[in-house]
């Protein structure tokens, strides 16, 4: 079951990376560029959005997305990884939080119809992005020189955080933080 599950992970890879540019193309044609590198964000001080989200491109090997800077943003604040199981939890907090996009809802809708053993994830994401703050369609290119946890503490509960980072929705313990 688990290799079917890997082929499914596979076509739902190359299903994100094919829409990605189109929607860029296509649906964000009047959104601005930040005309930032990893360069630019490495200069960042430490703990910051944007040094966070420097650190975040470097450890998955990936290049800021020219008109998807955002997203990058979310994944940073919300600890979620560069994988496609927490990219479709991404969206799910994200919608749960007001966003509405084509692409959010073509991510949702095939990752929950190929991967519906992880809804439970899907459905706790939700719920986080709907008991936080509204933080989709904040202006995060002047956010970068700020600390990355007033953010999320702004944004967050502390609870919400609390599962973000350690209640075993985010398997990523290097960045556990208590309280």
């Amino acid at each position: 079951m688990k290799k079917f599950k890997n082929i499914r992970i596979t076509i739902i890879q190359w299903i994100f990376e094919k829409s990605i540019g189109f929607y860029a193309r296509n649906f964000k044609k009047n959104k601005p560029v930040w005309n930032l590198t990893k360069a630019d964000l490495k200069k960042c001080a430490n703990e910051t959005l944007g040094k966070e989200m420097f650190l975040f491109l470097n450890r998955n090997n990936l290049e800021v997305i020219p008109k998807s800077e955002n997203h990058d943003c979310y994944h940073v604040l919300t600890n979620y990884q560069a994988n496609t199981i927490d990219e479709i939890a991404l969206q799910y907090l994200c919608f749960g939080n007001g966003k509405r996009t084509i692409n959010l809802f073509l991510i949702i809708i095939v990752g929950t119809l190929f991967i519906p053993e992880d809804l439970s994830f899907y459905i706790k994401s939700y719920r986080i992005g709907k008991q936080a703050n509204r933080f989709y369609d904040l202006d995060f290119k002047k956010l970068l020189k700020v600390d990355l946890r007033a953010i999320q503490f702004v944004i967050f509960s502390e609870k919400q955080l609390f599962n973000l980072y350690n209640n075993n929705i985010i398997l990523n313990k290097s960045h556990a933080i208590t309280f």
